[in-house]
């Protein structure tokens, strides 16, 4: 059995049509549980106090922003190489969502830094690189709004996709890379010092897991309506030339 069959428009929409119920429930059920739990069921932090219930958004959504970009990535690279259309509509289909979820992050992220910091923003290797990822994410949409033939801002958007991974990469990587920032270490961590207590890792996971099913659910409601349109496209422009 070839991976590539499901890269057809047909099979895509056939077995996407299928999961969609199932990701679309565990959604709901998932980041239900996990936010009321979180926020409600878990204790106050001995410095942070209440506001350390943010960790319930701020950590599940820049999860999904900055892993976004690596599936846009991969179906940038499918597209580059292999030419299928489906891999490319994948891709344009999650910048949109990568895009709010930075937004979230970005929010949540100041709100959840201020009592800490004493600012809602501060210059930090984790937050400036945040932010740049945030205009990449503007700059991929705005190029798949601005040229004409599909192939050629396919390509344009995949190089800028190439190019963008960066600072994803900084975005995961960068307290590591820098140790000045004030941004805390990983939430989540091997290292029992670093990582957080588990009243608060268990609904963290399942919140998380909640917003990775999100994720799913908009990239195939999302992806689905592309293919769509992209077949109207075609039989519009065919019952021009006839």
């Amino acid at each position: 059995m070839s991976f590539w069959k499901y890269t057809n428009p047909n099979k895509f929409m056939a077995i996407s049509g299928t999961l969609l119920p199932g990701f679309s429930i565990l959604t709901v059920v998932l980041i239900s549980i996990g936010l009321i739990w979180g926020f409600f069921f878990t204790p106050d932090d001995f410095r942070m106090g209440s506001t350390v219930k943010i960790i319930y958004l701020h950590v599940p959504s820049a999860l999904i922003a900055i892993n976004t970009w690596f599936v846009m990535l991969i179906g940038s690279l499918i597209w580059l190489v292999r030419r299928h259309h489906v891999s490319v509509l994948i891709s344009k289909s999650a910048a949109p969502i990568g895009l709010i979820m930075t937004i979230v992050a970005l929010v949540t992220g100041a709100i959840w830094g201020q009592p800490m910091w004493g600012t809602f923003w501060a210059w930090d290797p984790r937050l400036t690189s945040f932010l740049i990822l945030f205009f990449f994410y503007l700059g991929y949409i705005a190029l798949w709004q601005s040229v004409v033939n599909h192939d050629k801002i396919a390509d344009l958007a995949s190089l800028l996709c190439l190019v963008g991974s960066v600072f994803a990469i900084l975005s995961r990587y960068a307290v590591n890379f820098w140790n000045q920032g004030l941004h805390q270490g990983a939430s989540l961590s091997l290292d029992k010092a670093e990582n957080v207590s588990n009243v608060f890792w268990f609904p963290l996971i399942i919140s998380i897991a909640g917003f990775l099913c999100l994720f799913v659910t908009l990239l195939l409601i999302k992806t689905r309506t592309e293919i769509r349109l992209k077949q109207l496209s075609k039989v519009l422009t065919i019952k021009k030339l006839g």
